[in-house]
């Protein structure tokens, strides 16, 4: 099933670029090849059918004469069809000499569009997160089980699911404590995030993090200003994940409340889902789950109680399903191969043609 899974992909990524091209965008730098390579083709057809011709037996020689039984009935249509499998095999011909030309697009600037979506992955780095939370998957080879190396795992899960998919997302990472920090802006290259998020998931990178508290606004309006700043704020597929503990100073010292923290989400309608790292604590200072989950609600996300690993771990998975979509992006390209689209037109057409040759006796007459 992966295999197929795969090969579902790649297809999907090819039939999405034949949609995008343009012959007269293209130039085939090897032209002169693909001419001379038809020449030679056209030329030895001529010549089997010159030596057929040659070595045809002359007429009457060994056959017997049989009185002549004629037929007026008009030829059947439906005979013609007996030709499908030679039009399937002569339709791949354009085709394979096109890619045989060797096609490239020039410098272009082009509006794609993609399975994924535009997020905005945030992941708490305050001192609240050296907490324990013990992790055998996510935090895997951690120094100690501080709940911040657990966080981290399950950003990195995430980017993971992302990348067994057939999604093209953009991502971000942001690291916040009192103040928020683009790590790495937009891109659509995963490994780029992944290391990102081992530098941050370093021990002594960690403990010198400067803002040790917690204000989930200002991560909140980094994301945001990141929209903006890449002039996608008003388009469709934006999302962000936050993972977090929850542990707000705003809210819990400032007075303000979950729904002001979320409130530049919720005026961007960028739905946002929240993970909520741990167990929570008690007393009056800590933000109740309902209270958090009442306001990630109206940013049209969800709230998630992640007590444990597994509950992360099912958080991520649900996360990765439900930011299904497709994004809107300027690709630029310069000198990029454009023969794959047509190859695989013409190995589908010859494969169509030896499928009906093989298989369907109707296809089997000489033409």
């Amino acid at each position: 099933m992966g295999a197929l899974t795969t090969l579902q992909d790649q297809l999907e990524v090819l039939l999405v670029e034949a949609r995008g091209l343009n012959l007269q965008t293209l130039f085939f730098a090897g032209e002169d090849d693909a001419r001379l390579g038809a020449t030679v083709l056209i030329g030895l057809a001529g010549l089997v059918l010159l030596l057929r011709l040659l070595t045809r037996r002359s007429s009457g020689r060994g056959r017997l004469a049989l009185p002549s039984l004629i037929d007026w009935a008009r030829p059947r249509r439906l005979t013609l069809l007996r030709h499908g499998a030679l039009i399937f095999a002569l339709a791949g011909i354009p085709f394979f000499a096109l890619a045989f030309a060797d096609p490239k697009t020039a410098l272009t600037r082009e509006q794609a569009s993609y399975p994924g979506r535009r997020i905005s992955l945030m992941i708490d780095a305050s001192s609240s997160m050296l907490s324990s939370m013990p992790s055998s998957f996510l935090a895997k080879g951690a120094p100690n089980d501080a709940m911040f190396f657990t966080t981290v795992g399950a950003a990195r899960r995430f980017v993971e699911l992302r990348m067994k998919g057939k999604y093209r997302d953009m991502l971000a990472l942001i690291e916040f404590g009192d103040q928020a920090y683009v790590i790495t802006p937009f891109t659509t290259d995963y490994e780029n995030i992944l290391f990102s998020m081992s530098l941050i998931g370093d021990w002594t990178e960690f403990m010198t993090f400067p803002d040790q508290g917690t204000v989930i606004a200002n991560a909140i309006e980094q994301s945001v200003g990141m929209f903006r700043a890449f002039d996608v704020l008003d388009a469709a597929g934006n999302a962000m994940v936050i993972f977090t503990d929850g542990i707000d100073a705003e809210v819990t010292e400032g007075g303000r409340t979950a729904f002001d923290v979320l409130q530049d989400a919720r005026n961007a309608n960028i739905p946002v889902f929240f993970i909520r790292m741990g167990t929570p604590g008690r007393g009056p200072q800590v933000t109740p789950d309902d209270v958090w989950a009442a306001a990630v609600a109206k940013t049209g996300g969800k709230f998630f109680n992640a007590a444990d690993e597994s509950a992360i771990v099912r958080a991520v998975n649900e996360i990765d399903k439900a930011t299904a979509g497709r994004v809107e992006m300027k690709r630029y390209s310069t000198e990029q191969p454009r023969f794959a689209s047509f190859a695989m037109a013409a190995a589908m057409l010859w494969s169509m043609a030896l499928l009906m040759r093989l298989t369907m006796p109707w296809f089997q007459t000489f033409p």
